[in-house]
């Protein structure tokens, strides 16, 4: 039985600032193409390095070819059963993207890196996603555009996913965070932003129920808020976006883990958003929780 305690000692602060620090700086398809490559090449030789199978998932956007990052690893008893741990490596034009999104990306890193040493009954996936970022703000469908061919293709492959995990900006947070919400919230949300939100459609409820379980489990002292929407979000159009609606959208089930981003984070979208401004405590009991949640749904094996 894996305790909390070992997660807490696993989950490196160090690593994940390093993470970030390697990743930060304008990564956009127009204005810093070279930006992002580099950042799929970091992605793609850390998770290498841990001893996953990689692949790219290449998928064609407004006549470009892109690519999708997947490391696995094969579960021993049920490998066409999986679970997929996603954050989005791309920023919009004109920001360093430190928390939106190289804290996502640097907890998934993590999060490998620790459960790297484990085999698993079923198959695990963690994804470098690319494009979810709108490129056109006159357009809300112009955006999440690597998760959606993901998530078609997933559909049209047959993947049986258990659940998918979606890191988006998980590392502003602090009890001099002033916290705001978007219109419609049916539940009761803090001030004070040092809490981690978990977000899930009502298809997801049984896996939003687990992943809490698991946080309380792995990170009881991690605040927490947790959002089951009605539908797929419809209703609530900001909790739609990240990566995980077209895995709504395509029948699947998904949770965001955010720190809320704009409703909280002054220096969202922003040339502020710098590594400087990030909890990185914070971060890592994100970890923690996303990781401990990831073992319990992919289940050690024997």
């Amino acid at each position: 039985m894996i305790s909390a305690e070992f997660f807490r000692e696993a989950v490196s602060i160090d690593r994940i600032r390093s993470h970030i620090r390697a990743l930060e700086g304008e990564r956009h398809p127009t204005t810093a193409p070279e930006g992002l490559e580099r950042a799929a090449g970091y992605i793609a030789e850390s998770l290498a390095a841990l001893g996953y199978e990689m692949s790219d998932h290449h998928f064609r956007d407004n006549g470009h070819p892109f690519r999708n990052i997947i490391a696995t690893r094969r579960g021993l008893v049920s490998p066409d059963r999986c679970v997929a741990v996603l954050a989005h490596y791309d920023t919009v034009a004109g920001t360093p993207g430190a928390d939106d999104n190289a804290s996502g990306v640097a907890v998934l890193l993590e999060a490998a890196r620790v459960l790297s040493r484990f085999h698993f009954e079923r198959t695990v996936h963690f994804i470098g996603v690319n494009l979810e970022e709108n490129r056109s703000d006159h357009d809300p469908c112009s955006g999440t555009r690597g998760s959606g061919a993901l998530a078609a293709h997933a559909r049209e492959n047959g993947w049986d996913l258990e659940g998918v995990f979606v890191l988006e900006s998980v590392a502003y947070a602090g009890d001099k965070a002033v916290q705001s919400l978007p219109p419609g919230v049916p539940i009761p949300v803090p001030q004070q932003g040092d809490f981690i939100a978990v977000v899930g459609n009502a298809h997801s409820q049984g896996l939003l129920e687990g992943f809490v379980q698991s946080l309380e489990r792995y990170r009881a002292d991690l605040p927490h808020i947790a959002l089951a929407v009605p539908g797929n979000g419809e209703l609530l159009p900001d909790t739609r976006r990240s990566d995980h609606a077209p895995f709504w959208d395509a029948g699947f089930k998904a949770l965001m883990l955010t720190d809320t981003t704009n409703f909280r984070n002054p220096h969202y979208h922003r040339p502020t958003d710098t590594l400087d401004t990030l909890n990185l405590d914070f971060a890592a009991q994100v970890c923690c929780a996303t990781s401990g949640a990831v073992l319990d749904l992919a289940r050690l094996s024997a």
